[in-house]
């Protein structure tokens, strides 16, 4: 592909390299440079790919994207934004693959990921659709599963691998859409054919500072859509949706949207709801407990109306959906008289709606076992204490993935929140152990929450991956 095709779109300040220089590939880790490749230079976080230009160079590059001027000996093309101009690049260079389907993207603290892998399923059962999805568990093309660690890729791996969903002939592509992907400009170029927001709360402060700015973030999205679902009731709707330029449909369950959930009923197994929009009033059931779910199916039953699928044929896909890997999951604990559930609450909000779903169905005590994550937004720490140990009868503050931070420095952040004058709280920093404890105090019907890892087969310790599936823990346990 010729330079200049794939510079269509991009914003340019100077060129010195031929527009008709062929190129063969694109990269932008200097790593993976072959002869032929256009090396994109990204500054990030960690490094600045400006520094790896000799090396890409010396490998073979015959072009460089940079937003940094450069030595005139350097062929490379100067541009106004290295971020936004990788996207344009990436969409060029698959031919613009999300053109060829109807794109769908959820954004939001909590509940994406439910909200995309329901979705899913509902498109499959009404319209037979192969469909493609980006997200935190994995991605998915079809029933083909690829693993990912990013919520939203970076937008050449975005790129390729909407080609790769168009190229297999998925018709809808449904994406989890993170605040740093729109920051950072990996879902730069996409319009959406439908835009979803589930909720806003307390998130990587430590990337956006202030509330706000993950508000308007977030927002972003609602200017790159057709159509919009949103969720009325959460209390950043009003700035959330201000300057939107869509058709939009609220959601709510306390107040008066346009798609409502009514004579609410959450069962220990799931959660029963008449969704009621205009003049029709449709029952609609979910094996997934608690109240986060209903808002969670009015998302996606607003997601399915915006694409033309009826609200009764939506409702009953839903009957058939399955339970969310680490979302309210199920433990098999045989021969035991206690139950163990795995969530991957790891905010504020989302420990405190597990912890009170739970609640409601639980006979006996709720024993919360959680943590915070290392080297992410600290603020959270003291809050998730205190909503641990209040809300749970007994509480075990563990390590999560501490990433590069020590993790007892991450425990005495999260006790700073507690009480110490209760009596109903612990600290054992070791997870395996901390599980383990959990199951040796719990009694006849208890309930055993473990927060914060859900579908995470891993726990990050200074910096590196080690295998961590507490399904495992707790099987080898029940074993010994």
């Amino acid at each position: 592909m010729k330079l200049q095709q794939l510079l269509a779109g991009v914003e340019v300040h100077k060129i010195n390299v031929p527009m008709d220089t062929e190129i063969t590939d694109v990269v932008y880790d200097s790593r993976k440079v072959t002869p032929g490749s256009l090396f994109v230079a990204v500054a990030g976080f960690a490094t600045d790919g400006n520094r790896f230009i000799p090396m890409a160079l010396e490998k073979g590059a015959v072009a460089v994207v940079t937003a940094k001027e450069q030595e005139t000996e350097v062929p490379y093309v100067q541009v106004v934004s290295d971020r936004m101009a990788l996207a344009q690049i990436g969409a060029n260079y698959f031919g613009h693959p999300a053109e060829a389907m109807q794109l769908i993207g959820i954004t939001g603290t909590n509940g994406k990921t439910s909200s995309t892998l329901l979705l899913k399923h509902v498109l499959e059962q009404v319209l037979g659709a192969k469909v493609g999805l980006m997200g935190t568990m994995e991605n998915m093309i079809g029933d083909l599963r690829i693993p990912t660690e990013r919520t939203t890729p970076e937008s050449f791996e975005l790129q390729a691998l909407l080609a790769q969903m168009r190229d297999a002939g998925c018709t809808h592509a449904i994406m989890e859409v993170s605040s740093h992907a729109i920051a950072l400009d990996r879902v730069a170029g996409l319009h959406y054919t439908v835009g979803a927001f589930t909720n806003l709360t307390e998130d990587h402060l430590d990337f956006h500072k202030t509330m706000e700015h993950y508000c308007d973030t977030k927002a972003e999205l609602f200017r790159r859509c057709d159509k919009a679902v949103a969720n009325l009731d959460d209390e950043w709707f009003m700035r959330l949706t201000r300057n939107a330029t869509c058709n939009l449909l609220t959601a709510s369950v306390k107040g008066e949207g346009d798609l409502k959930a009514q004579e609410l009923e959450l069962l220990s197994d799931g959660i029963r709801f008449t969704a009621v929009y205009g003049v029709q009033q449709v029952p609609v059931q979910l094996p997934i407990p608690g109240k986060f779910t209903v808002y969670n199916a009015l998302t996606v039953l607003g997601c399915a109306l915006q694409l033309g699928i009826s609200l009764t044929d939506a409702a009953v896909a839903l009957r058939t959906a399955c339970g969310v890997k680490g979302r309210v999951e199920v433990v098999p604990t045989p021969g035991k008289d206690y139950t163990v559930l795995i969530d991957y609450a790891h905010t504020p909000d989302g420990l405190e709606n597990v912890l009170s779903s739970v609640r409601g169905f639980c006979k006996g005590r709720l024993i919360a076992v959680f943590g915070c994550g290392g080297d992410r937004d600290p603020v959270k720490r003291p809050i998730m204490g205190r909503i641990g140990v209040e809300l749970a009868d007994y509480a075990i503050i563990t390590s999560d993935n501490p990433r590069t931070e020590d993790p007892m420095k991450i425990i005495e952040d999260i006790l700073k929140g507690v009480d110490s004058s209760k009596n109903n709280y612990e600290v054992l920093e070791n997870r395996p152990k901390a599980i383990q404890h959990a199951m040796d105090i719990a009694e006849k019907n208890d309930i055993i929450v473990l927060a914060g890892k859900g579908h995470e087969t891993y726990q990050e310790i200074c910096g590196v991956k080690h295998h961590l599936d507490e399904r495992e823990v707790v099987a080898a346990y029940l074993e010994k």
